[in-house]
C-alpha cells in the first residue's frame, strides 16, 4: 500500500494537467461546437473526437458535465501519453 506520503504524492500527480482524448458517439454538429471551444474537434464517423491539451481534473470534469448536459453519449475518455500532443490521426476530418 505505501505510506501516507506516497499516497499523497500520487494524488497530487493526478491533478496535474494532461492531454486527453474524449470520444462521443455520433457526429457533433456546429451547434454544439461553441460548448467545446477550448478543444480540438475532429470527426471520425461514427464518432466525434475531442482533444484537450493541458487539462487539469477540474477542466476535464467540466467538459464531461457539458457532454452530459447536451445529451451526448460518451464513448471513451483517455489520457494521452506525454508528447503525443493530441494531434488528429491521419484521415480524420475537422469540423470547421
Amino acid at each position: 500500500m505505501g505510506t501516507a506520503d506516497d499516497r499523497g504524492s500520487a494524488r497530487d500527480g493526478s491533478r496535474a494537467g494532461g492531454d486527453f482524448e474524449i470520444r462521443i458517439k455520433g457526429r457533433v454538429g456546429q451547434a454544439f461546437r461553441s460548448a467545446f471551444e477550448e478543444l480540438t474537434v475532429t470527426v471520425n464517423p461514427p464518432e466525434t473526437v475531442l482533444h484537450g491539451a493541458g487539462l487539469d481534473q477540474a477542466a476535464l470534469y467540466g467538459i464531461l458535465d457539458r457532454i452530459q448536459a447536451l445529451g451526448l453519449e460518451l464513448v471513451e475518455v483517455r489520457r494521452l501519453p506525454p508528447g503525443d500532443g493530441g494531434d488528429a490521426a491521419p484521415g480524420l476530418g475537422t469540423l470547421d
